[in-house]
């Protein structure tokens, strides 16, 4: 008798191929939803770390650090560099930028964010500075005056309020005060007095009822978001929700890439100043720190009063438990 010959049919194959091809469609959006919920994992631990940095900076300082020194002349990111395990790196930052108006264009470009005395820093990267949900955009290489600067992005910002950059009442809005400012500039920036920082016995809203920092998106290209040396882009106003629709304002159109898969943009005017809003790459929402050093994930969906209410130092609002 002949014997019958062993192994699979073409059909049988193809069948199993079919019953794995579906089997790994299933499967895939899971991993993804893992892996996802991995990197949000380790972007709010990176948001504790830099919270506690704060508390460390404020048991050495009695206050918070600044959130920038105008435009130009350094933002949070390089005064708690010391409370990050970096004093090497701080001790490279030169903060002789003058704190007074009339400095003509020019002069202290060697002392700016970009010039010869700081780009040791600016040019490093961080990775507590960095969400692994996003995609950096370093170094930036751009051209002023003749002088090319090479930099890097960051994905977190501090709280400067419930309104804009100028943290001033705006749209009937009146600005609730918040954990840090500009403490000013060389140039003047905006016209704006230069503030004193801001110790936790001005946070009379309550610390665990106060936004410290939250996540920002960086911009890709020439877009400027998330590139946090430069002062504006260190700081998220809660004048819009997380992940809003309403496009962040910023100083220029140069710095404004308005196309995937940047966030909408504009530019400001003397009507709209600047703001610019927390933004993630996680689905939902955004990941935060209050100022008491917790952290928790808000939802793109929470109510703006409830948002504004949170960014807002000594506004005197009640933001209730599980509101956000």
């Amino acid at each position: 008798m002949r014997r019958r010959a062993t192994g699979f049919t073409l059909i049988e194959l193809l069948v199993v191929l079919g019953i794995i091809g579906v089997l790994l469609a299933l499967l895939l959006p899971a991993v993804q939803t893992a892996r996802e919920s991995a990197r949000r994992t380790q972007c709010a631990g990176h948001l504790k770390q830099i919270s506690l940095a704060m508390h460390n900076y404020y048991s050495v300082h009695s206050t918070l650090p600044p959130g920038k020194k105008g435009c130009c002349w350094g933002t949070w990111l390089v005064y708690i560099l010391p409370q990050l395990e970096q004093q090497p790196l701080y001790n490279a930052w030169n903060s002789c930028g003058l704190n007074a108006a009339g400095i003509p264009m020019g002069y202290d470009l060697d002392l700016r964010f970009f010039g010869a005395a700081n780009v040791t820093v600016t040019s490093t990267t961080i990775e507590t500075y960095l969400c692994p949900s996003d995609q950096t955009n370093a170094p930036i290489s751009s051209t002023l005056n003749r002088r090319t600067f090479s930099c890097t992005s960051q994905n977190y910002a501090v709280d400067f309020g419930n309104t804009t950059v100028l943290q001033a009442d705006y749209q009937g809005i009146p600005f609730g005060g918040a954990p840090f400012v500009d403490i000013g500039s060389p140039l003047g920036d905006y016209g704006q007095p230069a503030h004193q920082t801001v110790p936790f016995s001005r946070i009379t809203d309550g610390l665990s009822q106060t936004l410290m920092l939250s996540e920002v998106v960086v911009g890709q290209g020439q877009d400027l978001r998330g590139f946090s040396w430069w002062g504006d882009a260190a700081t998220f106003e809660a004048f819009t929700t997380p992940n809003a629709a309403f496009p962040d304002v910023l100083f220029s159109p140069l710095y404004c890439i308005n196309q995937s898969p940047n966030p909408p943009c504009t530019t400001a005017t003397t009507v709209l100043p600047e703001m610019y809003a927390a933004r993630s790459r996680h689905p939902g929402g955004v990941n935060v720190a209050m100022c008491d050093g917790s952290v928790s994930f808000v939802k793109e969906a929470v109510h703006l009063q409830v948002w504004r209410a949170m960014s807002t130092a000594h506004g005197g609002e009640v933001v209730g438990a599980g509101s956000y």
